[in-house]
């Protein structure tokens, strides 16, 4: 298929990007993603929430700010109450109003499944787009969340956790990206993405691929949520994480012991995960430290470094 060319069109679909980007003039750039799925947690009004943090989230990776979003919206009519609706779309306001921006309209269909998710526009400079193409030889590599929501929302669909897990696990999904953006927008940034459905692993490639580099994680480092390796050592792991693992581990050489649980954690698949930044260290320390400052509620740290060597590859340690 052949895609129209525009100068203006600094960032489109020939690459594994968060999200499309248009230049309107020397000032502003517009940004422009859209995502949605089915529940992953009962509560409707919390998987709005979450449905909107993940969907937001793109346009955070990119450096920008949401500025407008449209509901996505696929409801079994006859069989749901309208009532679980209205619970989700409340849950998806809110998180947009805290994210500062604004609701102008959507779109619905009748379906047989609910799917919840928003088309959001955003902006930023021009000349301040990250993308997750830049990553140098020497960057340390941030990440912004704890993984492991996925494992330990199936432990919750087999009834293995209580309500505790839950409602930590929704915390996590439903934390904006907001506050490491504002932040990575003051200090020098090579490159970012956001942690999603690949899982840590999968989207470590995409980075190390498109900046032609290789990434050497240090898996102690990496934040993981409480039981996820538990759950993970018992084989209670997401479809998801085995796709990945299948495409993926080509790509990985892990020098973790043999049935090391946390190789499949790391290829997890995540919603509305945190940011992972490239830049150079003392970049993200002074991120790390005013995240400090703000009682940041959740686990992040350095996980690894942007090293040379084979493009697209990733060494586990």
């Amino acid at each position: 298929m052949k895609v129209p060319t525009d100068p203006n069109l600094l960032v489109g679909i020939d690459g594994c990007e968060d999200a499309g980007v248009y230049r309107l003039n020397d000032e502003t750039a517009l940004i422009q993603t859209v995502d949605f799925f089915t529940p992953i947690v009962d509560d409707p009004y919390r998987f709005g929430q979450i449905a909107a943090a993940n969907a937001l989230s793109d346009v955070y990776a990119m450096g920008g700010k949401p500025l407008l979003t449209m509901n996505l919206v696929a409801f079994p009519v006859k069989t749901m109450d309208k009532g679980v609706l209205r619970e989700v779309l409340r849950g998806g306001l809110d998180t947009i109003t805290e994210a500062g921006a604004l609701l102008v309209g959507g779109h619905s269909i009748e379906d047989e499944e609910l799917k919840y998710g928003l088309s959001v526009t955003g902006t930023v400079h021009p000349n301040r787009v990250v993308r997750n193409n830049g990553a140098r030889v020497g960057d340390q590599l941030l990440l912004t969340k704890p993984i492991g929501t996925g494992i330990l929302a199936t432990a919750l669909k087999g009834n293995l956790v209580g309500q505790e897990v839950e409602e930590l696990i929704t915390a996590v999904m439903a934390t904006l990206n907001r506050e490491p953006a504002q932040l990575m927008s003051t200090v020098t940034v090579h490159a970012c993405t956001d942690i999603t459905g690949f899982g840590l692993l999968g989207h470590l490639i995409e980075v190390a691929a498109a900046s032609q580099v290789a990434i050497r994680l240090d898996a102690r480092r990496v934040p993981v949520l409480p039981q996820t390796p538990h759950f993970a050592a018992m084989g209670i792991i997401p479809e998801g994480a085995h796709k990945n693992r299948a495409f993926y581990q080509p790509r990985v050489t892990s020098h973790l012991a043999p049935m090391d649980p946390l190789e499949m954690v790391f290829y997890d698949p995540q919603t509305s995960g945190g940011l992972l930044i490239a830049a150079p260290q003392e970049a993200l320390e002074s991120i790390m430290a005013r995240l400090a400052k703000r009682h940041y509620a959740l686990d992040y740290g350095i996980i690894g470094e942007v090293v040379a060597g084979e493009a697209g590859t990733i060494t586990v340690e």
